[in-house]
């Protein structure tokens, strides 16, 4: 029976619309339409024209035939386009497949089949590996292919799509009159993570999700008004950890960066008035071991997002001579990137660089507005102790949460067993509630803010046909924070060499995920023949080792 609370009180379109970062554009076009929205080199769009543009672009689609559920890719490094992207690809109805750029033709060319790809924009500096992409495919299916032409990218390249990018915006309507999604669980993302199976997984974001992360976002950093936004974090990247509709929520100011360079940011971050930046730890690092001539002029009070590895004393003292305000963030593709942040204390001001370190290490407490972030024994689904010893793995639940991975029923539902998604990661939770990892139940290496499974790594030295048995493990790394390391076992009478494993590798991995180090000699193996890695992690001096032994041993 219903409550007199819930007679004659339905929700209308007057007092009910479905959350989506795509209000925050159309909001900012018309309280700031002047505002500056974009800066890429000589070029300035304002919120006026970045709207007017998106409304082109959303139209164009649509009369091409995209419209709901329709999978955009775009192969695209952090320029305007792919700003836009994150606005009329949704308006048209569509879903942004943003493309990882560091990924090899074949990888790419199984996303673009996963995701049922209708169209896909690329920038010239990867025209040659889209062609080879697009030939690999095995789906039959018309993919639009669409140039985005870049006056930021000097090298030579040729036209592999069917019409430009400004082509396709002067076939729009700017006063194309786009819709709110039917519902907010409708996907807005399609994002792939390798996690440590074979093919990649496609993580599908929705239209709350990213509205809810992206003011989550402002909320975390209390970001204000205009603030200016350098883009070092690559926007294929979890969708930038939803930046582009934070920055849009804000009216702020879009500086985009094609090349992550230690020159390129300071020189960005001094004529810009940069107030806000994210990154990997190398992104930070580059600041901090920059020459002394580049950082000369940097203004203070500029504040960097952490995520990927844990900031070290080292790095926290360097950002703090530079003025800067270091946060340090946790989470995966499957919740939107950042759901967690290590939130300061103003008395952790006044202890010394290695507490603050300690502090600043730990994974920290739920974004302001997912519904929790705990560690819970994976077993009994039960809250283990806040001791700081006691382990558990970290489990989220709440808006903050993909729908589930594209075309894979049975992952999705391991993923969301008891009601919460398991992360894989291991933790302990400290009396005040802050997360600490200690190891990853999954032998993920994170290598410059990276994801690279180690059993895709294994699979491909195991073609060569020298190989006998291989491993794959984490190496700390100065500048990438981990690097994949391989133990190989080669076959008697072989004659292969370290860098004959390299050179294999190359052949058929992004470069970003092939071993920096190949040590031969026989593996440590169980009694029943299992490799033991917690061993292999002692060798390459990894801390995971630390925990490793009794689960694998």
């Amino acid at each position: 029976m219903n409550s007199i609370f819930d007679q004659d009180l339905p929700p209308t379109s007057a007092n009910y619309a479905p959350m989506t970062p795509l209000l925050f554009l159309e909001r900012s076009a018309e309280v700031y339409p002047q505002h500056p929205a974009i800066i890429h080199g000589a070029l300035t769009r304002t919120w006026a024209e970045t709207y007017e543009r998106c409304r082109r672009l959303a139209s164009a689609l649509k009369a091409r035939g995209i419209g709901r559920n329709d999978t955009v890719a775009v192969m695209l490094p952090n320029t305007p386009p792919m700003v836009e992207a994150h606005f009329f690809v949704p308006m048209a109805g569509a879903v942004l497949n943003a493309l990882n750029t560091r990924l090899d033709a074949a990888t790419i060319a199984f996303m673009l089949d996963h995701g049922e790809a209708k169209v896909l924009i690329v920038d010239p500096e990867f025209a040659a590996l889209i062609e080879e992409a697009v030939s690999l495919r095995k789906s039959r299916e018309d993919l639009l292919v669409i140039d985005a032409e870049d006056s930021s990218f000097s090298g030579t390249s040729k036209r592999v799509g069917e019409l430009t990018y400004e082509e396709l915006a002067a076939e729009g309507d700017p006063s194309h009159v786009w819709e709110l999604p039917g519902n907010e669980w409708d996907a807005i993302a399609l994002n792939y993570t390798s996690g440590t199976t074979g093919n990649p997984k496609g993580v599908v974001y929705h239209h709350r999700g990213a509205a809810v992360n992206a003011i989550s976002n402002v909320l975390e950093w209390d970001m204000p008004k205009h603030a200016v936004y350098l883009w070092t974090l690559p926007m294929f990247h979890c969708n930038g950890w939803c930046f582009p509709w934070t920055v849009a929520a804000r009216a702020g100011v879009n500086v985009c960066l094609r090349r992550v360079e230690a020159r390129a940011i300071t020189e960005a971050i001094k004529q810009h008035g940069v107030t806000h930046y994210c990154g990997a730890p190398i992104v930070h690092g580059m600041l901090v071991n920059a020459p002394d001539e580049l950082k000369q002029g940097l203004p203070a009070g500029v504040k960097g997002m952490v995520a990927g590895a844990a900031p070290p004393a080292s790095l926290i003292e360097g950002m703090e001579k530079l003025g800067f305000d270091l946060t340090h963030v946790y989470g995966l593709t499957e919740v939107y990137g950042p759901a967690t942040a290590c939130a300061k204390h103003e008395d952790w001001d006044g202890v010394d660089i290695g507490e603050r370190a300690r502090l600043n290490a730990r994974q920290g407490v739920r974004y302001h507005l997912q519904r929790s972030a705990q560690v819970l024994d994976p077993e009994t689904m039960k809250p283990i102790p806040w001791d700081g010893e006691t382990m558990g793995e970290i489990m989220f639940r709440g808006n903050i949460t993909m729908k589930g991975y594209l075309k894979n029923p049975a992952a999705t539902q391991e993923a969301f067993t008891g009601g919460w998604f398991h992360t894989g990661d291991l933790a302990v939770q400290y009396p005040d509630g802050y997360i600490k990892i200690k190891d990853r139940s999954k032998d993920v290496i994170i290598s410059g803010g990276e994801n690279i499974s180690s059993i895709e790594v294994e699979d491909v030295i195991y073609r060569h046909p020298d190989v006998l048995a291989a491993a794959v493990v984490a190496k700390p790394d100065k500048k990438w924070g981990e690097t994949p390391c391989a133990f190989v076992e080669i076959k008697d009478g072989a004659r292969s060499t370290p860098w004959d494993i390299v050179e294999h590798c190359r052949k058929h991995l992004a470069a970003f995920k092939v071993p920096r180090t190949v040590i031969f000699g026989e593996l440590p193996k169980t009694s029943t023949g299992k490799i033991q890695k917690f061993e292999l992690r002692t060798r390459a001096g990894s801390v995971a080792a630390i925990t490793a032994s009794e689960s694998e041993s």
